[in-house]
């Protein structure tokens, strides 16, 4: 009797390809729904879906690496979802927030940084880094568009806190956000931590450090972000100054190199 071959809605070869883009879709469904809650002034659940849609991006193309599941589609994907995310949705609860207070000038200002955010993917869609110069995957080139996303929000998140400190934040959102679009296209080299190796002496410590951060999350989540968005600026000039740092040690370790050959 013929053996009949089992039903496959997809070939067994490709469904390491499905999650990855599965997460990206997911991701970019959160974006959409954070407009529509900003549009409903529901401005908390719109900040805490991006937050989700980041935590998917950060997610989705590690586990596509960790499952061999990368692909050109992915990688297209990827970069559609974040300009979405986190080059629209941010930008449109702002809008809807604060910046329509502003009247064109504040629609501008949305544009800007929509624009500059589209800019900054296709720029890095386009970025080779050579087999010489991989400690640059280290690094972004400007500030990353879900950072950008989050960072623009921060007068939002200081406001849906707890905090009291009598500063008028929304003054001044207008002025971050045109900032923040200006890091987005900049060349200022940033932490990327994708190819960061942890010791397994501190793996305990690296879990013990997660772990805490989503409690944190759970429990003060606009607090935590706000804490989080601080750090992160703090650690651009950080980042800045350990780039140059490393590219004057190679290029004195080149010079050296050169004058003993001679």
């Amino acid at each position: 009797m013929e053996k009949k071959n089992p039903f496959n809605l997809v070939s067994s070869k490709k469904t390491r390809f499905i999650l990855p883009s599965l997460l990206t879709i997911i991701g970019v469904c959160l974006g959409i729904s954070s407009i529509k809650f900003s549009l409903d002034q529901n401005y908390s659940l719109a900040v805490i879906f991006l937050v989700f849609a980041s935590l998917l991006d950060a997610l989705d193309g590690r586990i596509a690496r960790l499952i061999k599941g990368t692909s050109e589609f992915g990688k297209e994907l990827d970069s559609l979802t974040d300009f979405v995310s986190f080059g629209i949705a941010p930008a449109f609860i702002l809008y809807f927030w604060e910046l329509k207070n502003y009247g064109k000038i504040g629609w501008a200002i949305t544009l800007i940084f929509s624009v500059c955010c589209v800019l900054r993917l296709a720029r890095f869609n386009l970025t080779k880094i050579s087999e010489e110069a991989e400690w640059k995957l280290n690094y972004f080139e400007g500030v990353p568009s879900p950072a950008g996303g989050g960072l623009i929000l921060l007068p939002l998140i200081y406001e849906l806190s707890e905090l009291n400190l009598d500063i008028d934040i929304k003054s001044f959102t207008p002025y971050l956000v045109v900032i923040v679009a200006l890091l987005l296209i900049s060349k200022i080299p940033t932490f990327s931590l994708k190819k960061i190796k942890i010791s397994s002496g501190l793996t305990i410590f690296l879990l013990f450090g997660i772990v805490i951060i989503f409690v944190s999350i759970i429990f003060f989540t606009f607090e935590a972000l706000l804490v989080f968005g601080i750090i992160y600026l703090l650690s651009i000039p950080i980042s800045y100054f350990l780039y140059q740092k490393t590219i004057k040690k190679l290029n004195t370790d080149a010079e050296e190199d050169h004058e003993d050959v001679l």
